[in-house]
């Protein structure tokens, strides 16, 4: 969440930085800054009030030694009264921390100088596009017919199991699913990124260190009778591993990676672009976690842009990198790069990735700080990228290495697969 401090020092800023994101944020950072003044007034009459009490206490012991009885209890009184006072104050100032913790949540991170404005996808700024042109058969199939007809992922099989969004994989299909997941992470370890295995239900203090809570909670599973949430992303469990911590100076940056199946509700989602791998409550993911001092954030989310593009090349698989604009960015970031790949048989573009700083938001709910070369603690930067998320790249991966003999596997896969095609 946004800090106190940088509400105070220029609130008009943050109205004017939050309008990119297309929010409103003035009745709500004016009513944080009132419950705010009034929080640290309440603080200062209560410090009052407990320094004249222990004054008024020390009182009370002469009095008696003196044998002014009288004196005494009409000074006991005035503490009794001080005490009552005091609590009357924190009931006040407890009531007015509530409220302000209940608002300050509802703002949005503020977007960096690079995000450009715009109301949505169509907003976005292409930065790049790259891999080779696609060109399919007259007869190219799109995946979910390529699926059934190689026999590789059958979506009613996990309708009948689950539901629709839970597709079973099977044979090839499970195999290549596999091989992708351990190529990533391969790939990340080879990096530099540690693997890490989390737990793949969160409580709701996870949820809400990386703000997916109260924000996003209509889009998780959620187990009522023990309180946990099915991850939508490993970055939740990961990130939270450095939840009330205080790093040393020397033990950053910190760099992450896992594998989790994700699981998403996708509330509202409907039409052609759910068909098959499009879209579904149930996938898997391979992510990227950083945390990072302030100044090298920046050069940080560089490198893992240019790490994820490095995979999505390795396969060989045409792409375009886009910087999203304000109107279509998440609650939590700052900036982020969306990774899409072509998928040729559908013409258009599938989403496979997204690479985002979100500087202190995320730290400063985690209480995730470290301490600079002073002694003095700070908040750190947090980063998280899709490296990658699966769906969508078998999708393409599927219909664009399409051939009349079956699909081929990029070289780079075999040693994982160990085949060459679908057949």
């Amino acid at each position: 969440m946004l800090t106190l401090k940088m509400l105070r020092d220029d609130p008009e800023k943050v109205i004017a930085k939050l309008t990119i994101k297309n929010f409103d944020a003035r009745e709500i950072v004016e009513r944080v800054l009132e419950l705010d003044t009034r929080r640290r007034a309440l603080q200062t009459e209560s410090d009052a009030i407990l320094s004249q009490q222990r004054v008024k206490a020390g009182e009370i012991g002469k009095l008696m030694k003196q044998g002014l009885k009288a004196e005494a209890e009409a000074a006991k009184a005035e503490v009794a009264e001080m005490k009552a006072r005091s609590g009357r104050l924190l009931e006040e100032s407890d009531e007015v921390t509530r409220e302000l913790d209940a608002k300050i949540v509802l703002l949005p991170n503020i977007p960096c100088d690079l995000v450009p404005e715009g109301k949505g996808a169509e907003d976005n700024l292409v930065v790049k596009m790259g891999g080779p042109e696609v060109n399919l058969p007259e007869n190219a199939l799109p995946h979910w017919e390529l699926c059934k007809k190689y026999d590789i992922i059958d979506f009613d099989l996990g309708v009948k199991i689950t539901g629709a969004g839970f597709p079973v994989y099977k044979g090839k299909g499970a195999k290549l699913q596999r091989a992708l997941i351990n190529f990533f992470l391969d790939v990340n370890t080879a990096d530099g990124y540690k693997e890490v295995e989390p737990p793949v239900m969160v409580n709701a203090a996870s949820g809400f260190g990386t703000g997916q809570l109260p924000d996003k909670e209509g889009q998780m599973y959620h187990a009522n009778l023990d309180d946990f949430y099915m991850v939508p992303t490993a970055e939740v469990p990961v990130t939270n591993i450095f939840r009330d911590v205080i790093l040393q100076n020397d033990e950053l940056p910190q760099a992450l990676t896992a594998y989790t199946p994700c699981f998403r509700r996708e509330a509202g989602s409907y039409g052609k672009d759910v068909r098959g791998l499009n879209r579904l409550h149930q996938f898997d993911k391979v992510e990227i976690v950083r945390v990072e001092k302030p100044e090298n954030s920046y050069a940080a989310l560089d490198a893992m842009v240019a790490h994820v593009e490095d995979i999505v090349n390795k396969l060989g698989l045409r792409y375009r990198i886009l910087r999203l604009c304000g109107g279509d960015m998440s609650f939590t970031s700052a900036i982020t790069y969306d990774f899409e790949l072509w998928s040729a048989a559908q013409g258009r573009w599938l989403e496979i990735s997204s690479v985002s700083n979100f500087e202190t938001y995320q730290a400063n709910r985690l209480h995730l700080r470290y301490r600079d070369e002073n002694g003095k603690p700070q908040l750190c930067h947090t980063l998280n990228g899709s490296s990658l998320a699966l769906p969508r790249v078998v999708a393409a991966l599927l219909e664009d290495n399409q051939t009349e003999d079956g699909i081929i596997i990029p070289e780079v896969l075999r040693p994982y697969t160990g085949f060459d095609r679908i057949d």
